[in-house]
């Protein structure tokens, strides 16, 4: 437990953590940057997940998959950087945030399910024009929820 103590007292005292606690504003830019983030990746996660669940059917998935999934990976590294940049503020009442725990459980499931939607032939061959398959649409399924929920406990961290 003291070298967790000692780690997130380190977090807390690095120069962009002071930095952010002193500053109004830059707390402001990279929260606004934050939000970005996460606006790049729902948007567009959210319509490549209905497309891939059998709505937009004008859409091809040739045509709008590759630029969706560009956006969206953009949207993830962007929130995540500058989501851990925002837990240095207070790394320790974050860390014993029941809100905070739950978003990142839901942040590491949803990764998973990335991880499994890329590796996956079926899913790589819808985005190329294949049949949806059961799976596929199961996974854009558990993709769409999985975002929207990390959305939720994200801003439920300052009720909790």
């Amino acid at each position: 437990m003291e070298d967790t103590g000692s780690l997130l007292a380190a977090l807390g005292g690095w120069p962009g953590a002071r930095w952010l606690r002193a500053s109004w504003i830059a707390y402001l830019l990279v929260n606004a940057a934050h939000i970005l983030g996460v606006s790049l990746l729902l948007g567009s996660i959210l319509v490549l997940d209905l497309r891939l669940l059998g709505g937009l059917r004008k859409v091809p998935l040739v045509v709008i998959a590759p630029l969706h999934a560009r956006v969206a990976a953009i949207g993830v590294g962007l929130a995540v950087v500058t989501g851990l940049w925002l837990f240095t503020v207070r790394p320790a009442e974050y860390v014993d945030n029941s809100a905070f725990l739950i978003k990142l459980a839901l942040l590491g499931a949803a990764l998973m399910n990335v991880t499994i939607q890329h590796v996956n032939p079926a899913y790589r061959g819808a985005l190329a024009g294949g049949p949806l398959t059961v799976g596929v649409r199961a996974s854009a399924a558990a993709s769409a929820l999985l975002w929207l929920a990390i959305l939720v406990a994200g801003r439920w961290i300052g009720f909790a």
